[in-house]
């Protein structure tokens, strides 16, 4: 029998994943990067026995992580993945010198929340902690580990069923807001849409299943760096017999003559690489638009929303800084304004809310004996055609520099900072763009908006090219390392249905709920209908 053969473009999480469930049930699979390195974004930035994440430094949906290393017939542990557990999981600094610390310790919790909300404050914490519960187990059950080729697709009656649930006409901040009453709680429980690129003004309620991953199972950290997992899914992959070609960039994706099949992809090169399946894990508007031919897809694909940007510092110190933790978030003043500078205006705020990494702050690995190494993470609007990116650069990341500099050290009482920067580098929305080839520089890839999830998100198969497929942050069922993963199951299983392949260790499911009459799409076009009036109801309201 001819061995299925399968190339993979792109080492990220979707495609390294995926490059090893393809192996696994047999397949002879190659992963083209362009980079000199796995991981894509999970990448890591090394000087001097200084480490950074260029990237994610936390780690979430810690399930996601054990179920993908257990499809695969290993385990984290097996694999030398060592997790720490971050305690606490951020320290949240306020304008006014106030802070609060996040936790996993019900206590800590208890005690932080009736600092804001009074006595009853707690009953208002478990209640949302109930409510994004089960938003979160809903999510896993009904939306990450199932596809939605087409808008029949959400007319499955148990994924109705949960719609309500799912809160997804509200946005997190209006819905978390019915459980706290102070405006720093409020603040406090909604900044995690960040993970995903948009507002807590716009995000659909329904993500605060991400803050009930970090209360409920905590925040962990990959001794080494967040790169040593992606690192030991391409090891299982290579064991498996998995190529991979780092430094390749790939310039097209072969098409039969008449267009409507993968054949395999040209290498920038000239080398041309024949496959049966293509899997794209590039940037899907990039893909679309430069590796792919001329379509109308592409360009709608333009238009769509997407995730901010960032300015990315990766700082050198020649000493420990003791007043940070491991994962510190700085909230703007100006909460609300400060995200539309970003959404709305695609600008740098004023006064911007941002991430600090301390990564040798838990694992001393990080950084050299008595030094912290530590990443700021400041949002920012991604690129547009009349951006204020077309002005000076350095004053730019010189005042964004110096702003986020006077924020710590007002907030947190550190002093000296810009005297004991040894080493600086930076990452811009240009940079990005360039390194991984990025829409806007959108770091998180297209956003999670209203109609660019579930049915309405870019498929995981191409609509009329046979035998090519997409993983990643822009397809189904969305961006962020887990989430990716998830998705990897999912194109893994559509390469497999189209085979007619089980794979090992697990069973036959029945066929999804599918409607195919007229009938059934016009049921379709009436749910739609129904969802886009609840939705302008809510937010017109």
């Amino acid at each position: 029998m001819k061995r299925h053969t399968a190339i993979v473009v792109g080492a990220g999480a979707g495609g390294v994943s995926t490059a090893a469930r393809l192996a696994k049930e047999g397949f002879k699979v190659t992963v083209i990067e362009k980079n000199g390195f796995i991981g894509g974004r999970c990448s890591l930035i090394q000087e001097n026995g200084y480490r950074f994440d260029q990237g994610p430094s936390l780690l979430l949906l810690p399930e996601l992580f054990v179920e993908t290393f257990n499809d695969l017939g290993t385990s984290l542990e097996n694999e030398g993945v060592q997790l720490l557990k971050c305690e606490p999981n951020y320290r949240i600094w306020f304008g006014d010198h106030d802070r609060v610390d996040m936790s996993t310790d019900m206590a800590k919790m208890k005690s932080e929340i009736e600092r804001y909300e009074g006595r009853q404050g707690f009953e208002g914490y478990l209640s949302y902690m109930k409510e994004s519960g089960r938003h979160h187990d809903l999510s896993m059950i009904h939306v990450l580990k199932q596809n939605f080729p087409r808008l029949l697709s959400m007319l499955r009656p148990e994924f109705l069923l949960s719609t309500l649930t799912l809160h997804p006409f509200e946005s997190i901040y209006s819905r978390t807001s019915k459980y706290f009453a102070s405006d720093k709680m409020r603040r406090v429980f909604t900044f995690a849409s960040m993970y995903l690129g948009m507002s807590p003004f716009d995000a659909p309620a329904t993500y605060s299943l991400l803050q009930y991953s970090e209360l409920a199972d905590g925040i962990w950290y990959p001794v080494g760096g967040f790169q040593i997992v992606l690192e030991a899914l391409a090891n299982i992959g290579k064991r498996m017999g998995v190529e991979y070609r780092l430094n390749e960039p790939v310039s097209s994706i072969q098409l039969s003559e008449d267009g409507r099949t993968a054949t395999g992809v040209k290498l920038s090169s000239g080398e041309i690489l024949n496959a049966d399946t293509v899997v794209i894990n590039a940037d899907l508007v990039y893909a679309y638009n430069e590796l792919l031919p001329p379509s109308s897809l592409a360009k709608s694909l333009q238009k769509r929303p997407s995730s901010c940007s960032s300015i990315s510092f990766f700082w050198s110190f020649d000493r420990i800084v003791p007043e940070l933790r491991t994962h510190n978030i700085f909230l703007a003043d100006e909460y609300r304004e400060s995200f539309d500078a970003i959404f709305k205006d695609h600008k740098i705020p004023s006064d911007p809310s941002f991430y600090v990494n301390v990564p040798s702050r838990i694992d001393p690995t990080a950084a050299p004996h008595g030094k912290d190494a530590v990443v700021v993470l400041v949002p920012v609007g991604h690129l547009v055609d009349n951006s204020i990116w077309s002005t000076d650069m350095d004053a730019i990341i010189s005042k964004v520099r110096e702003g986020i500099i006077k924020t710590i050290e007002s907030r947190t009482g550190a002093r000296g900072l810009r005297d004991s920067i040894v080493s600086e580098k930076i990452d811009t929305p240009f940079t990005w763009k360039a390194k991984f080839n990025l829409n806007q520089g959108a770091i998180l890839g297209l956003s999670h908006s209203f109609f660019n999830v579930l049915s309405f998100r870019p498929k995981t198969k191409h609509d009329t090219i046979s035998g090519l497929y997409f993983a990643g942050a822009s397809t189904h069922p969305g961006t962020g390392v887990p989430v990716c993963l998830a998705g990897s199951k999912i194109v893994s299983q559509q390469i497999f249905d189209g085979y007619g392949i089980m794979p090992s260790g697990q069973s036959r499911k029945g066929k999804s709920f599918e409607l195919r009459s007229y009938g059934g799409w016009l049921m379709t076009l009436l749910f739609i209908i129904a969802w886009v009036i609840t939705y302008g109801l809510w937010h017109s309201g």
